[in-house]
Parts: structure tokens; sequence; C-alpha cells
């Protein structure tokens, strides 16, 4: 009954069947019990397997034995229970059945199936050392590593199977041929495919077509290739597959000779609808290398609108007879069509589609329209808008986008609001990356309000702007010292649901800062501190210039000494900033020292530090000092602003070295800084010339780089701009 039920899939009856083997309290022997777990086993009924045991053995109907344990053993471990398997084979060995091959091996098939790999080598061992290995139990552990990519080990058992004079079967030959190709072990999966032959088994399709497949991937194109003209000889005709791997390796490997020559001998062999296949491969392969010229020829010469036959498509394929491009050889050509900016061809290919009976597809559309919104050519992107509606298909989020994204460039805030309202309707959401693109345009050409009020027209539309935004419009409101409108549009985010972040924050706080509004910065960074918003770098660079513009030193240090203690590493900004403050008031000796705690903390000098330190240090008449860093930093090749060379030429003539000052004004000269008239510095440089022309030492040099035409002849600033006029 069992035999018949587990024949005819009857599972339920199977289920019934063992429970009244218990219930009618039927006696059987340990062979029946195992063929009837067995049954259970095969369809799924593990549980009610483990109970008809466990109640037979129970009542005593059964004296089970090591083949009863088994069987049992075998059902649990198919089902993955691997705690329950070695529960079993505990009970099995205290109650002094002996463990041989029938009932580790399903437990090593168990463990190799659940990539349990120290567990299945263990029971391999045993297996191993009791002398019960067969080709099974290798088998099963070699198609397991094969499975795990350990493919060195899987062909090492291979070779300790053959030391036992044992084979593989071809089943698991063909199984690891395909593993190890999978893994790209090709070496080992050819080595493989030579047993075969050895063992006068006959390699199938399927076999060849993963071999010339794994040999393509390696670019070994030599080895492919005579394997594609050995099955050939053996009248093993490659599928379209086989055809396609070649010719797509070949054409990426820029042999389009070869590749055309098998594109002709499959022509010869397979039906149209298989040779569209190969020429998608060519197409694609064409559109990778960056000739999408060929490619477009090619798909108008599959088209039937160029000449067919003698023609030479690119130089590179003839096309011989009529084969109909379909969808995908379509969309191959108008994507890389698209991405090279050659709307024009992919527009004449998308619209000739039709025509050869190829649907278009949203995807299709949304690539177009977003190559035409990218070269911006807003009014066709409309058009196959509006094309796409009447065709059936509906806009997606993306086609909104891109026209979006468009209008947002193009700054045609009108629009941009009309198509709002559309996707609004269709429930789609505009991209930040677009509004707050066009709000930091906007504010970049000093258009902050006109931004703000963008942003307005957002929120009544029902689209809630991001922080991103907002913060873009804030920084740029604070750039044309509209602060208090800034503030208000700040306090505005919470409002709207946004908590500002800490970039928002640091903008407010900068913009303050700028303002000279140091102490509405303070309490900015405390509301921040009180939220929860750890201060950056940014944020404490920003409160240190602020505080050094404002000569409020003691408070910039402070602010110095707790990014430090927070774990912010002051860069060379927040130093820079410093030591300019420093200098600013009149300190060059704190200056120099923590310029040397900079270096001495690792943090190089950049050209803007070192200018600044020295024109700190010539304000603070420290010319001498200020030679040496001059020197130093012409030494590590940064080159001095204008404003460096007046500063040091003005400084070493109020402290007497006017030859210094005449080698830095010539050295100024060569490097053509000296300023121009409408230069702040000019009339600055007219006096220290004045003052070197008057002094017997370097007056000769003054007048040398006058009569070279050098620099201006010596006259007052007003009798400058009179000659200028």
């Amino acid at each position: 009954m069992a035999s018949i039920h587990s024949k005819f899939q009857k599972t339920t009856r199977l289920k019934f069947l063992a429970l009244d083997v218990v219930n009618s309290r039927c006696r059987m022997t340990p062979g029946a019990l195992g063929f009837l777990i067995r049954c259970l086993s095969n369809h799924g009924l593990v549980d009610e397997a483990v109970y008809l045991f466990e109640q037979l053995k129970r009542l005593k109907l059964c004296v089970v034995n090591n083949y009863s344990y088994n069987c049992l053993i075998e059902a649990i471990a198919k089902s993955g229970r691997f705690e329950f398997v070695e529960m079993r084979l505990t009970e099995m060995r205290d109650e002094g059945w002996e463990v041989d091959k029938f009932t580790l091996t399903p437990i090593l098939q168990a463990y190799c199936n659940a990539k349990r790999f120290d567990e299945a080598l263990i029971v391999f061992n045993q297996i191993y050392d009791r002398c019960w290995v067969d080709e099974h139990v290798f088998t099963i552990l070699m198609i397991a590593f094969s499975k795990w990519g350990e493919v060195d080990k899987a062909f090492e058992l291979i070779e300790r199977m053959e030391d036992h004079n044992m084979r593989p079967t071809e089943k698991t030959l063909c199984s690891l041929i395909h593993g190890f190709t999978r893994e790209s072990r090709v070496d080992k999966a050819l080595q493989l495919f030579d047993k075969m032959r050895i063992l006068a088994f006959n390699p199938d399709l399927p076999l060849y077509s993963v071999l010339i497949e794994g040999l393509c991937k390696t670019n070994e194109l030599d080895k492919a290739l005579y394997l594609y003209t050995e099955m050939k000889s053996f009248k093993i005709f490659p599928d379209a597959y086989v055809y396609k791997n070649l010719i797509s390796t070949f054409c990426g490997q820029g042999d389009f000779v070869t590749a055309n020559k098998l594109l002709e001998e499959g022509e010869e062999e397979l039906d149209l609808e298989a040779m569209v296949v190969l020429y998608n491969a060519i197409l694609d392969s064409l559109i990778c290398k960056g000739l999408t010229d060929k490619a477009y020829l090619l798909v108008r010469a599959m088209m039937g609108t160029e000449c067919i036959g003698e023609s030479v498509i690119g130089d590179l394929f003839r096309v011989k007879k009529k084969v109909l491009p379909n969808y995908a050889s379509f969309a191959v050509v108008i994507d890389g069509l698209c991405k090279t900016a050659k709307l024009d061809e992919a527009l004449f290919l998308f619209r000739d589609m039709i025509h050869m009976g190829c649907e278009r597809t949203v995807v299709l559309y949304n690539n177009v329209i977003n190559a035409l919104c990218d070269s911006n050519r807003l009014e066709e992107s409309f058009e196959l808008l509006r094309e796409m509606k009447e065709s059936g298909f509906k806009p997606t989020e993306f086609t909104h986008n891109c026209l979006y994204g468009c209008l947002c460039t193009r700054e045609n805030i009108s629009a941009v609001l009309d198509l709002l309202r559309e996707m609004r309707v269709c429930g789609h959401e505009p991209w930040i990356k677009h509004y707050s693109g066009l709000v930091k345009q906007l504010c970049s050409q000093g258009k902050a309000v006109e931004a703000c009020r963008f942003l307005a027209d957002m929120g009544q539309e029902g689209f809630l702007p991001d922080t991103i935004a907002y913060s873009a419009a804030i920084d740029g409101l604070f750039k044309i010292r509209e602060v208090d409108r800034a503030m208000e549009l700040f306090q505005d985010i919470s409002t709207h649901g946004h908590g500002p972040d800490v970039v928002a924050y640091n903008i407010v706080i900068d913009g303050l800062c700028k303002a000279e509004r140091v102490l509405d910065a303070r309490k900015f960074l405390n509301e921040m501190l009180e939220k929860g918003l750890l201060p950056s770098v940014v944020t404490y660079n920003s409160m240190i210039d602020g505080l050094c513009k404002a000569n409020e030193l003691d408070h910039a240090f402070h602010y110095f000494k707790e990014m430090i203690s927070e774990g912010r590493e002051p860069t060379i900004i927040t130093f820079t900033t410093l030591i300019d403050g420093l200098c600013n008031g009149g300190r060059p000796d704190d200056a120099l020292m923590l310029w040397n705690e900079m270096m001495e903390q690792g943090c190089a000098p950049n050209r803007i530090a070192y200018m600044a330190l020295i024109y700190g240090l010539c304000k603070c008449s420290r010319s001498k000092m200020a030679y040496i860093y001059f020197n130093e930093m012409k030494d590590k090749e940064m080159r001095p602003d204008t404003y460096v060379y007046v500063a040091l030429i003005t400084a070493l003539i109020s402290n007497k070295d006017l030859l210094s000052a005449v080698e830095i004004l010539k050295e100024m000269v060569q490097k053509e800084e000296f300023p121009v008239l409408s230069d702040k510095n000019y009339p600055i440089m007219v006096e220290a010339l004045h003052k070197l022309s008057e002094n017997s030492t370097t007056s000769l040099d003054v007048q040398n780089l006058i009569s070279e035409g050098c620099i201006p002849a010596i006259c007052s600033v007003s009798e400058e701009g009179d000659r200028e006029g």
C-alpha cells in the first residue's frame, strides 16, 4: 500500500497510512519500517516518519536495527535538521548499533547541501578512514567543493578517486565542468573535458557551449575557436548562444573580420529569429566600443533602408539578407546614440520603430526624453511627452523629472510650477537636486529673493522643499545682506516640518559672523547644541573667524580649545584665521607661537596661510621676520599675491631696509605683480617708489626700472589719474 500511494503521489493517504500502522498496533520488521520511513521522507513527511519510528519502538511493534536507524537519519538529514541528526546518531550508538557508510553518507550529503564545510569534512574523513568511500561519496564532496568555489580541492578529489581505481560518471564530470567554468577556472574544466574524451564519454552541445562561454569570458579566443571548429567536425551544430558568445567577444577585442566570418557561418545554419540575436550582439558590441555610427548604419541595413548585399556596413559587416531588427536592436542603438548626443539619428530610429512592427516602451521614451532634456531640446521633449500619452503610456516620475530638471536649468519658474501641478496630479515628487539646483543658480546671480518666492510657490503647490533648498536660499540671502530675511526663512524651516541640520546652522552662523553679529551667532551655536547637533569643523571655523574680526581673541581661542576637546581637528583654515586675528590684534609673538604649534601638529601651511602670516607681521612692523617667511614661501614654490609684495616692501622701507625693499620690488616686477592704476595698492606703491627714489642707495635702481618701462614714472596719484584720462 505504501508503495502504491508513493508511486501515485498520494501524500495524504500515505500520511494516514502511517497513522493506521500505529493505531492498529501492526507489527513490522525493521526492513518494512525502513521502507515506510523512506516513502514518507520522499514526500516531505519527515515528522510523520519520526513519529512512526518512535511509536513502533515504544510499543515494541518493531525491533529497530541499524537499517531502521539509517532510514530515519537519512530522512531527517534530507530535511536539514542537523541537531536531530546528531541526536539520533548518538542514540543509535548508545543502543549498540554499528554506524556504517549508509549512516554517514546521507549526513555528508546534508552537510554539503547546507554549506557546512567543517562538519562535511569530518564526516567524509570518517568514511574515508574506515575504507567505506566509493564513487558516490567522492561525487557528493566533489560537487560540493565545486559549488563552494573550491575548484582545486574538487580536482584533488578526482585524482584521489583515480588512485582508488574509481572513475567519475559522465554526469559528475559534466556537473564539475559547469561548476569550474562558473568559477572562471576554465583551465581545470578543460582538463576534465580531456578526461571525458579519454573515458570515451561523448560531449554534447551544452558542454561545448559552457566551455566556449568560459573561454570567451577569459578572452582565450584561440581555444574557444578551436572548440567551435571541433564541435562542428563532430556534427554538433552550434546554436545562437554559442555564436553570440563568440561574436560578442571577437567584436569586443576589435576582431571584426573573425566576427563577420562567424556571422556568415551562422546565417547558413540558423533561422532568422536566431540571426536577430547575433546582429543584436554585434550592435551591442559596437555601441560598447563607441562605434555608434557603425551601429546606426548596421541597424538601418537590417531595416532595409540601406543597400543590402555588396554594401559593406561601416566597412565591418555585410548584410547579405534581410534580418528585421526587433525591439532590443533599436533599444541598444538608440540608447548609445543618446549617450553620445547623436539625437537626430536616435529620433530617426525611434520614429521608424513603429513601421518595423516594434512597439516603443516607457523606458525607451524616457531615455530619449532624458537625452533631449540634457541637450536643452526642451520643446522636442514635450512633444515626445504628448506623443507618449497619446500612445497610452503614463509618464513616470523619471519622465517628469527629466523635463522638470531642464526647466529648472532654464530658470523658467512659471513653467516649472505648471509642471509641478501636473506632477502632483500623477503623484510624482520633484527631485531635490533639480529644485535645489535652481535655488542655488538664482542665488549665485544675486536673485535670492526670487529663489525664496519659488520655494514658497512650491509649498503652495503641495510640495514641501527639502532643507537643502532652504539652506541654499538662506545662504543666498546672507550674501546679498538680507540678514533679517535670512533669519526669518531659517525659522520657517521648523514650522514647515523640517528640523534644521548642521549644514543649515553652519550657514546661519557663518552669515551672522560675516554680518558682524557675532553675539547672535553664538546664540545659534548654543541652540544647536541644545538640539543635540554636534558642531562641525566648519561651525567652529566660522565662529573663530567672526570673533577674530570682532577682535574678541579670547573668545576665539575658547572655541579653538573647545573644538579640540570635542575631537574636531583644527584645519589650516582654523590656524590661518587665528594667526591673522592675532596679527590684527597686535600680538605677532602669539601668532608665531601658534604657527609653530600648527607645524608641530603636522598641519602643513598652504599659500593662504603664508600670505596671512607675512602680511600680519608686516602690519606689526616685523619686516625682518616677514622677509624670512616670504623666502620660505618661495622655496616651497608658492607665489605671493600683489598685496603681500606691497606690504613687505612698505614694511622694509619703514624699517630702513631699503636694499631688501628694492630686491622685493625687482622680483615683484619680474613676476608681473606690480599693481595697476585701479588697484587700491597702487597709491601705496607710488608712495614707496617716491621714498626709494629719494635715497641715494636705491634711486638708481628705481630709475632703471622706470627707463625699462617696468614701473610707471614717479608722480602723484592725482597726476597719474590725469595722465591716464
